[in-house]
């Protein structure tokens, strides 16, 4: 249990981390930015794999699933829902994602709900709520639902294909798909030296290694509780932004973070078994992911 927390502590840290790096491709064309970063991402996870599995036709519809919905689909509501709300009330909409993951898990537990509550609340302090208009309140729900399908259409595929397999696929499917649309929608753009560095780290650092090992902590913790560990993005995003001298540490912000630790803390208590349905193999072992979403 522990290192599947671990794993997915690791993943929610790296990609709250990451949005001031984010901030980088403003003005970038959106879609094939991201097939540039998927493309890069798979490369490194094809590196990685020692074998690649080949999906069967009942993987296809998760795998898409994935990419319309948890890679794609989110960066694009993502965007569109900043632009008719505060960015702290997306961050609050986007907090209630665990209570979602722990309601439609499977094998959901009373602890997992009541962490994840606490989780959302803890967010919810952290984000300072915020104001919409328009539809901003309905974007910022589908890209809730977005961070949602992420999770729980990958959860049986990863049973059948493995961590790094599904992670591969979803990146090279999204690739070809965001190329593709990108051609007709955005165009395509020569990056600059800044925009460069900012696809190049999250290609490594948010979609190989975070995508690696947040899968990986799914398929040893279950979605309810892993799903608990994305109240870590703000936090590390709150960090992110004192280290850098963006923000100041308030008493709120302290409270939130404690909140969230809280609600982590009642979900992962428990000491149960992992949750794995598949044989992972050595390349699929986390101590020999050197990589594993966006935002």
């Amino acid at each position: 249990m522990k290192i599947g927390v671990a794993a997915g502590a690791t993943a929610a840290t790296i990609v709250g981390a990451s949005v001031p790096v984010t901030g980088m491709l403003e003005g970038y064309p959106l879609l094939t930015g991201q097939a540039m970063r998927y493309l890069l991402g798979a490369a490194v996870l094809l590196l990685v794999a020692r074998r690649l599995p080949m999906p069967s036709w009942r993987d296809i519809p998760p795998l898409l699933g994935v990419v319309a919905t948890g890679m794609l689909g989110f960066n694009a509501l993502l965007i569109a829902a900043q632009q008719y709300a505060e960015p702290g009330f997306v961050a609050a909409v986007m907090g209630s994602s665990p209570i979602a993951l722990a309601l439609l898990a499977r094998n959901r537990s009373l602890a997992a709900v009541v962490g994840a509550v606490v989780v959302a609340a803890g967010v919810v302090v952290l984000s300072g709520g915020g104001a919409w208009h328009g539809p901003g309140l309905v974007l910022a729900l589908l890209t809730m639902a977005g961070e949602v399908c992420f999770t729980l259409f990958a959860v049986g595929v990863v049973r059948r294909l493995g961590v790094l397999g599904v992670a591969t696929w979803t990146c090279l499917l999204a690739a070809a798909i965001g190329g593709v649309l990108g051609t007709f929608v955005g165009g395509w753009q020569m990056p600059d030296t800044r925009q460069t560095f900012a696809l190049v780290t999250l290609a490594v650092l948010v979609t190989a290694l975070a995508f690696g090992l947040w899968y990986f902590s799914v398929n040893r913790l279950g979605s309810d509780r892993a799903g608990v560990l994305i109240g870590l993005m703000p936090v590390s995003g709150l960090a992110t932004s004192v280290l850098l001298g963006l923000q100041e540490l308030t008493l709120v912000s302290v409270i939130g973070v404690t909140t969230v630790a809280l609600g982590c803390g009642i979900a992962l208590w428990r000491k149960a078994p992992d949750r794995v349905a598949v044989d992972v193999s050595p390349s699929e072992r986390p101590c020999e992911l050197p990589a594993a979403r966006a935002t």
